[in-house]
């Protein structure tokens, strides 16, 4: 891993100089191309040895680059409110849009690699979470980041000289003083965890490149020779996604599928009704309010046919919550921020801190029903959605995030009656467009997307509950009576 990056390097400052005037040029005129095309993203990771430089290599983008549209991070040790989150939910947070470089001084290895090397935590534990981080920056290029990640190497003696001479600066001991790894009494540990953490995710789509840092100089080129190159060659490619052909679930041979099996002719009568949903809805603020549950949260998530009555069992659920505690979120097709951003991003955003729940009428699903019917995205996108979704769905569960989710169901005579009572009530009819009848015509489609959904992201940690929702009474009280019965059991 190491080979190339100990290998010394004698540049001199009129050789750096006269290197330096073309390069910077070249990397505005690079990054000016970047914003105008808003074609991708770039990220960079600079991590390293202690006094291998990553600070100065922040302070030189800023110098080199359009600060307008570098934005850097040096992520420390978690705020509060971040700690309330998953792990990852910062770095989701700060993720630049598409045009923009975002410059991360360590990122989402800085903490998982400290801990290793303070013996926090286990080789095979350590190896785990390298395994979830590359899988998201498997997401991150396969929505189009540009991502490299820069590893600055110094031999032990270097280090020695290096640390010892900012621990003499007041402007620089800060680094010293406040450094979790103990500068070069660590130095086996900290190459090895390293060593570890580049074989495990340094891959085609995110590679590491280990740079010999002890000539400032040659770093500093070497740097943004490959941010140009790199650049260069990802603006100069087609935007094309690779073909997937592969089936992800079998046929319905004989038209038997987790929806066609649903009962829907059930039903509650009225008074039954009222006095289970009371029962219910107290039943749920009682949860919502108990002790152990501030050390939780919890997401719900609302997908269904049109008209199947999501937002009655939303307000259902929300009547006896404290409005301090909940949010609703509603998503429609995504604004031009969002788009900007991988897809999943605008969720991430939108978690609940602790003691707190987060509703989503519409959600992270639609890349795989609305986006894949209608053909919003590419077969490829959509595809792999899966596994990013369940992805996400257990980076949750694993932070203490209660997630249910919900498909309500309802038959196709039964969504036209609706349809039709929504045009003719005055304050239903906003609810009701062209676009809405004009989906009934892939009801099928729908329908077939719908159950490779629950096939591929229903698994024991975040399962589908299925709602026969042609009587809204039973659909309020089973949604009702699952949330409760979750969280008791979550509890």
């Amino acid at each position: 891993m190491y080979e190339s990056a100990e290998i010394a390097h004698d540049i001199d400052k009129a050789r750096f100089e006269e290197e330096y005037e073309r390069l910077r040029t070249e990397l505005l005129e690079a990054q000016f191309e970047l914003i105008e095309s808003r074609k991708f993203s770039v990220i960079l990771i600079a991590a390293g040895m202690e006094g291998g430089g990553v600070i100065e290599a922040l302070t030189n983008a800023h110098t080199v680059l359009d600060s307008r549209h570098v934005v850097t991070f040096a992520l420390e040790t978690p705020t509060e409110e971040e700690s309330e989150r998953p792990r990852m939910w910062r770095f989701w947070r700060d993720l630049p849009a598409k045009g923009d470089i975002g410059i991360y001084a360590g990122g989402w290895y800085a903490e998982p690699l400290t801990r290793r090397v303070l013996d926090k935590v286990s080789r095979a534990d350590f190896e785990q979470q390298l395994e979830t981080v590359k899988r998201f920056e498997s997401m991150l290029a396969a929505e189009g980041a540009l991502v490299l990640k820069f590893w600055f190497h110094l031999g032990k003696d270097e280090q020695k000289r290096r640390l010892k001479k900012l621990a003499k600066s007041d402007r620089t001991k800060w680094r010293i003083e406040e450094s979790l790894l103990g500068g070069s009494k660590r130095y086996k540990e900290v190459k090895l965890a390293a060593e570890q953490m580049m074989r495990v995710t340094g891959k085609d789509n995110a590679p590491w490149i280990a740079v010999n840092a002890e000539n400032h100089y040659y770093r500093s080129l070497t740097v943004g020779q490959t941010v140009l190159n790199a650049i260069q060659a990802r603006l100069a490619q087609p935007t094309q996604a690779a073909p997937v052909v592969a089936p992800i679930t079998v046929p319905d041979v004989d038209n038997k599928t987790v929806l066609s099996t649903l009962d829907l002719s059930q039903v509650l009568e009225k008074e039954d009704y009222k006095q289970q949903l009371g029962e219910y809805q107290e039943r749920l603020n009682e949860l919502v309010w108990h002790k152990k549950f501030n050390k939780r949260s919890l997401v719900l998530v609302f997908e269904g046919n049109d008209a199947a009555g999501k937002g009655g069992a939303i307000r259902r659920v929300t009547e006896f919550l404290d409005p301090r505690r909940y949010r609703v979120n509603q998503y429609a097709a995504p604004t031009e921020e969002e788009r900007a951003h991988p897809y999943l991003w605008r969720f991430w955003a939108r978690l609940p801190s602790r003691g707190h729940v987060a509703i989503f009428d519409r959600s992270w699903y639609g890349r795989v029903l609305v986006e894949r019917v209608e053909g919003f995205c590419a077969e490829a996108d959509w595809r792999r959605a899966y596994g990013e979704i369940n992805d996400f769905e257990t980076e949750m569960s694993e932070a203490g995030v209660i997630v249910i989710k919900f498909w309500l169901a309802i038959d196709k005579d039964e969504q036209a009656q609706r349809f039709k009572a929504r045009e003719d009530t005055a304050y239903k009819c906003y609810k009701i467009t062209d676009e809405d009848w004009r989906n009934r015509e892939k009801w099928d489609e729908y329908a077939h997307a719908v159950c490779d959904m629950v096939d591929l992201t229903s698994t024991s940690v975040t399962p589908w509950t299925l709602v026969e929702a042609n009587d809204k009474y039973f659909a309020r009280v089973k949604v009702l009576k699952t949330i409760c019965e979750r969280i008791e059991g979550s509890l």
